[in-house]
């Protein structure tokens, strides 16, 4: 039999089912982070900048906090950073999200593994 992983796909919606975080938009900010630019972070995932935008709106809206703050232009181009409450969100889902991975391993070994 082939060796199987387990893979799982998370997110967090509204009560009334509005999607608000996953692994894509999460990816997105610690990307925003990392590289200092709304810009250069959609360069670096290759999604377009239009797509990351409009999510990153949507996220803020729905949870009422500011997420991004963007500086415009100057000599060496404009930059992007997360708020307090952007790292703040980032840092609970990542540890959210290992959480179920350090599970989902457990039970992989559990349950699959023995196959």
């Amino acid at each position: 039999m082939k060796r199987l992983s387990a893979r799982f796909k998370v997110w967090l919606d509204t009560s009334d089912g509005k999607g608000v975080l996953g692994d894509g938009k999460w990816t997105l900010l610690k990307a925003i982070e990392k590289k200092k630019s709304l810009t250069a972070a959609c360069e670096f995932l290759k999604i377009s900048y239009r797509k990351a935008w409009g999510d990153i709106r949507k996220m803020e809206k729905i949870l009422g906090i500011s997420l991004v703050e963007k500086h415009r232009g100057g000599f060496e181009g404009g930059k992007s950073c997360l708020t307090r409450e952007g790292k703040e969100l980032v840092r609970a889902y990542t540890g959210f999200h290992n959480e179920i991975e350090k599970a989902l391993r457990k039970a992989y070994i559990k349950h699959i593994n023995k196959l």
